[in-house]
């Protein structure tokens, strides 16, 4: 007798149906309560993919726009600030005005200039204290801060806010036009003001700029400032700008075709013309740290290089293919400086002696000498009827300054809350794009 074994097809194909169907039921309980098309990579290996980058991209988006809205509340801060400053100057204004008429005795002046001496003394605690976050605003420290206001690296907004001191407040400067060769070093008894000899400049005046250090602005502010006591002159040092850069064609920086500003390279990076996407101004701004070095784009879309220290910007293009990707050439340009006196300024260069009104040489590569009164708020008084009508015109200046101040602090305010919409908008979509994807 044979020996049979009997399978049961049909209950094997009933297992087979019924586990698939229980898988089925599994992933459609799994969605429904997850409310997602996608639970896992099996489900739709590239959606996922693309979900997970918009995700990125909508959390960036998201955190963007709470990073804006830090930054309005900062302008907000430091406007408020001034408002309170600006009333208080307009306070000192209207003592000076009371104290300039002859109708007061010396008594009432000094009662006059006591009330003023403690505005001013307001003024400079506002400056000197007002913070956001522990950061301060108004002391003249804030400058070239950067908002980060997008998703991805190097999406920043710059932002600097001028001192706000009853010190700085009020001083009136014009440019003299006086120029001295920024890449040649002072040497010893080479310059003289007022009738005094210069000490040479050498590299160690100078601890920031990367090349040329004994001939740039900062060099000559020290060497300048050594004989302030005999000169009663003091040199204070500008902000550097190389803005004669030409248009940027366009094209992608690489190992060969790069640009170095300050000694750091500027390659990888695929710019449009114009750089009308701010690829090349965010790779430049991502290394300010290191460069000293902030980047924007002037009306005409030329790229403006501005080191708020002072020190020499030193720009390198590799190649001519370099050159006409971003419009740089190979440069060095210094600072500039304002010579504060409250008396006329004579320099002497050479066995030329000239007003520092004419000037003393011209030229690419020079830094410029400015002239100013050493005047500010800090300086006022009203307890003569010529102190009182100085006083008047250095309110005005100051009332001027903290208006511009708060003009500025008023666009930045705009300019964040446009980008808040649009970071908004921008988020709603890629949310709305990702849940056609994910989504059940």
């Amino acid at each position: 007798m044979g020996l049979y074994i009997n399978t049961n097809v049909a209950s094997l194909n009933a297992q087979r149906n019924l586990t698939s169907a229980s898988t089925q039921l599994g992933r459609s309980f799994q969605r429904l309560s997850s409310g997602l098309r996608i639970n896992s990579a099996r489900d739709d290996a590239a959606g996922l993919a693309i979900s997970n980058r918009l995700t990125s991209q909508v959390r960036g988006l998201n955190q963007a726009v709470r990073n804006t809205n830090d930054g309005v509340s900062l302008a907000q801060t430091a406007e408020g600030a001034l408002q309170e400053t600006q009333n208080i100057i307009q306070r000192i204004r209207e003592l000076s005005v009371q104290s300039a008429n002859d109708t007061n005795s010396n008594s009432d002046r000094e009662s006059i200039q006591s009330e003023v001496d403690q505005l001013v003394s307001e003024v400079e605690r506002i400056g000197n204290t007002t913070t956001f976050n522990g950061t301060k605003i108004l002391d003249g420290s804030f400058l070239g801060a950067s908002f980060h206001v997008g998703a991805n690296a190097r999406e920043t907004i710059n932002v600097s806010v001028s001192d706000g001191r009853a010190s700085a407040l009020g001083r009136q400067s014009r440019n003299t036009g006086a120029t001295v060769d920024a890449s040649v070093s002072i040497a010893a008894g080479a310059l003289a003001i007022n009738g005094t000899s210069i000490r040479g400049t050498v590299a160690a005046d100078d601890n920031v700029s990367t090349t040329l250090k004994d001939g740039s602005a900062i060099a000559k502010a020290a060497a300048i400032n050594d004989s302030s006591k005999f000169t009663n002159v003091r040199a204070i040092v500008n902000e550097s700008a190389d803005a004669n850069n030409a248009s940027i064609v366009g094209g992608t920086l690489n190992s060969t075709d790069f640009v170095s500003i300050n000694g750091q390279t500027i390659t990888g990076v695929n710019i449009q013309a114009g750089d009308a996407d701010d690829t090349l101004v965010n790779a430049i701004n991502a290394v300010s740290d290191r460069t000293g070095v902030i980047a924007s784009l002037d009306s005409a879309s030329r790229m403006v290089l501005t080191a708020t220290d002072g020190r020499n910007i030193e720009v390198t293009a590799s190649t001519a293919q370099a050159t006409t990707i971003t419009g740089f050439g190979t440069e060095i340009t210094g600072g500039t400086l304002t010579l504060q006196s409250e008396q006329q300024i004579t320099v002497t260069n050479g066995s030329a002696n000239i007003n520092a009104a004419t000037g003393f040489g011209s030229g690419a590569g020079d830094f410029i000498f400015g002239v100013n009164s050493d005047h500010s708020l800090a300086s006022i008084d009203v307890s003569t009827r010529e102190g009182a009508n100085l006083g008047i015109d250095i309110a005005d200046v100051a009332i001027g300054q903290v208006s511009s101040i708060r003009g500025n602090l008023g666009a930045v305010q705009n300019r964040l809350e446009s980008t808040t919409n649009n970071l908004t908008a921008t988020s709603e979509n890629l949310s709305a794009a990702r849940s056609r994807i994910l989504d059940a």
